[in-house]
């Protein structure tokens, strides 16, 4: 394959991997064949100084005609920036992955700490462990979270913590802070985080743990991903705290609270098993 430099969301310029793109095609459950037929056709289509946005476009574009299914998992990384204008979607989304995970979730809640009160984006608990959760989302792909955030959660995280090693109620559990991002850390974020004992997850960090990784692992992916779902009718279900196709599939009070025609629905259910399957 011809070696192309191409540009990422951050400005930077790397060389295009065809297994790159190969494997996020292979993730999204694409057929060999089909994965075959469009690295060709974006091979003979990439040309120097592309973005790496148009890249994916043209690839869900190809892909999109071959399987639903495929294609909507594909756009995922597009779908989570798609869960807003406003946060408390991705909490919904973040909270999610980690009940899946077998926690129980509080999302959006507030909570006291030892000098003064705070609102924790997500906090998932199970028998032994307390993760205490700030999500920054944001609709701009090249953004990164800045070491402001990390060195802020760190010091309210510890508030928080220091008030419940004196409850009862928590005796039994050991706590951990997290900070959680749809887009990246700066450097000096990441340097911080580990340093102070923080939890950072992102897209792509840590490597091959990150979000993209969770989804792919826990097989939950947000409505967004949808082709037959409006945003008008995204807005209403994430009102019900809605947030991912799996809530929505066997949620048969909350498809029928979108009025959608019976064709329509129809093609809805069959996506959603397609995605969920």
């Amino acid at each position: 394959m011809k070696q192309v430099l191409i540009t990422k969301a951050s400005g930077e310029q790397e060389y295009f991997s065809g297994q790159k793109l190969e494997k996020s095609l292979r993730n999204a459950g694409a057929d060999e064949d089909v994965i075959e037929r469009i690295s060709t056709k974006i091979a003979d289509w990439i040309v120097p100084g592309v973005t790496t946005k148009k890249i994916y476009s043209e690839a869900f574009k190809l892909l999109r005609r071959e399987r639903t299914a495929s294609s909507a998992k594909y756009k995922l990384k597009q779908a989570i920036m798609e869960l807003g204008p406003t946060g408390y979607p991705f909490e919904q989304f973040i909270g999610q992955i980690f009940e899946r995970k077998g926690y129980t979730i509080e999302v959006g809640v507030v909570v006291d700490g030892n000098c003064v009160t705070h609102e924790m984006d997500v906090i998932a608990t199970d028998q032994h462990t307390q993760h205490l959760m700030e999500c920054k989302y944001s609709t701009d792909q090249g953004k990164q979270v800045s070491v402001q955030v990390p060195l802020y959660v760190r010091s309210r995280v510890d508030d928080i913590i220091r008030k419940r090693e004196k409850d009862k109620h928590y005796q039994s559990l050991s706590f951990s802070g997290w900070v959680v991002t749809n887009t990246r850390f700066s450097s000096d974020s990441l340097s911080y985080g580990r340093c102070a004992g923080l939890n950072l997850l992102a897209w792509d960090y840590p490597a091959g743990k990150g979000l993209k990784d969770l989804v792919d692992e826990m097989k939950i992916y947000p409505l967004t991903v949808l082709h037959h779902l409006s945003k008008q009718d995204l807005k209403g279900l994430f009102k019900q705290d809605i947030v991912t196709c799996s809530q929505l599939l066997n949620n048969t009070d909350a498809i029928n609270s979108l009025g959608i025609k019976d064709q329509k629905k129809a093609l809805l259910m069959k996506e959603l098993g397609a995605v969920c399957d």
